[in-house]
């Protein structure tokens, strides 16, 4: 959008509510008997000041579309162009920006300004949509004056089952300020009806989910991580096992945006971590159409399908992040997602040497699904604090935990087979002489969360891994 033409000249733009501009009316004064012609405009009251025939901003369209930020502000304009300007009262620049070298000399040499009225929080929103460049393509739905803005979502198929946030012009504007990218930018083709999803939609869903402007980079990118091949979130979806996207968050930002990783970490109470992956379910439902009872066919399903995303305690854990094991720096932002049931917890109260808790492990692992499937499904052991630290004491490391759980979860086929133990479940006889492991290489991953106190840990089971089921996929969180 151009920019509305300003007088040549000086162009002060001020508010009577700011004590700083009605300091400083003498020294516009002062300017206004100078060799520049002088136009003020003021933001809130049209008659300040009564004596420089002031101009109403009206709308605040002069003070959004020149980025006013702070009042007083000074704009020297030539040829209809910003050739500089100054913010506030600081003497020395109100001298470089008008020429004039003989002003204020009975003030102080500076004094901060107001808040423009063009970033008030209150209004910010409505300027945005008023005058943004940007203009959103999502069809408007109207709702009925009487009709109830959350019952009509519930009636249109458009939540989880729980209330979701009206998304509003203003809102999704506000959204969109959380990412550097058009929102006319595709971000990924939703299975499983294969839909493109723009930046804009993606805005409008982590909206609705509740989600902050700065969580949306890590909304973008947990959809990117699951819409793909490798992930199959159409396969997670229409398996009658009850798994969802798990999504594991690394990063400097997962601080920044304030996740959990430590108490309750799988829990309520944490804005973040709750709507991030909400955002990611609304938009496999609303834009995928990944319904349950349609697509979405899994036979008990787990509340984990609403949202299951947390952050990995970098800070306290003794080991390479779970990014890190997958190929990026600790310093980058990064989401990885898996395709995991709800988490069971791993008690080992007494273990004090690594090798005893290790067993632990293993026999906690060794049931995943049923205690004869082997290699078939993949997990997470999300390691405590007070278990990892048994680890730290003695020296193990990432790779040195893994290769032991593994070591300790080579089955002999005689225990595998169909009807051994009195279970018919089982793999078949001709396997009986052979040693299968339970995972398969890389099929076993390790994150350090949760809270300081408490002997426990969790296990996240998977679904159906490799080329028929589904991988864990790491995306990196762009601005």
């Amino acid at each position: 959008m151009a920019l509305p033409a300003l007088p040549e000249g000086l162009v002060v733009i001020v508010k009577r509510e700011c004590e700083t501009c009605r300091m400083v009316v003498p020294v516009i004064e002062q300017l206004n008997n100078g060799s520049l012609p002088v136009n003020v405009y003021v933001q809130d009251d049209p008659a300040f000041p009564e004596s420089l025939s002031p101009i109403h901003d009206t709308d605040l369209s002069i003070s959004w579309h020149y980025d006013i930020e702070t009042v007083p502000t000074v704009l020297h304009i030539e040829n209809g162009v910003e050739v500089t300007r100054t913010v506030g009262w600081v003497r020395d620049e109100w001298h470089r920006v008008t020429g004039q070298t003989d002003l204020g000399p009975n003030l102080s040499a500076f004094r901060p300004g107001c808040g423009s009225l063009s970033v008030d929080p209150d209004l910010v929103d409505e300027l945005r949509v008023r005058f943004g460049a940007t203009t959103l393509s999502a069809r408007r739905v109207d709702i009925a004056e009487a009709e109830d803005v959350f019952e009509a979502m519930f009636d249109r198929g458009w939540t989880d089952g729980l209330p979701v946030i009206p998304p509003t012009e203003q809102r999704v504007m506000r959204m969109l300020t959380g990412t550097t990218r058009q929102p006319t930018e595709v971000v990924a083709i939703v299975p499983p009806d294969l839909v493109e999803i723009t930046v804009e939609k993606v805005a409008i869903n982590a909206v609705m989910a509740g989600c902050k402007p700065e969580y949306l980079p890590w909304v973008i990118a947990g959809l990117e991580a699951v819409c793909n091949d490798t992930f199959n979130i159409h396969g997670v979806l229409a398996t009658t096992m009850p798994v969802g996207p798990v999504i594991v968050c690394n990063g400097p930002g997962t601080r920044a945006i304030g996740m959990n990783s430590g108490m309750n970490v799988f829990g309520q109470g944490n804005r973040a971590n709750l709507t991030i992956g909400r955002a990611i379910q609304l938009i496999i439902r609303n834009i995928g159409g990944g319904r349950p009872g349609e697509v979405d066919r899994a036979t008990h399903g787990n509340p984990g399908k609403l949202s299951f995303c947390f952050a990995e305690d970098e800070i306290g854990s003794p080991w390479t992040t779970l990014a890190e094991s997958r190929g990026l720096s600790r310093t980058t932002d990064a989401v990885t997602v898996f395709p995991g049931e709800g988490p069971r917890c791993v008690v080992d109260q007494l273990a004090r040497d690594p090798e005893s808790l290790t067993n632990t492990f293993a026999a906690c692992l060794r049931t995943l699904h049923n205690p004869k499937s082997v290699l078939a499904f993949d997990a997470i052991v999300v390691m405590g604090p007070e278990h990892a630290r048994v680890y730290a004491e003695a020296g193990w490391d990432r790779e040195r935990v893994l290769e032991e759980i593994h070591a300790r979860l080579q089955i002999p086929g005689s225990e595998l087979i169909r009807g051994a133990g009195g279970i018919a479940e089982g793999v078949p006889e001709r396997l009986n002489g052979i040693t299968l492991p339970k995972f398969r290489p890389g099929g076993l991953l390790l994150v350090h969360a949760g809270g300081g106190a408490g002997l426990f840990s969790a296990i996240i089971g998977g679904w159906a891994n490799g080329d028929v089921g589904s991988q864990p996929v790491t995306k990196e969180v762009l601005p």
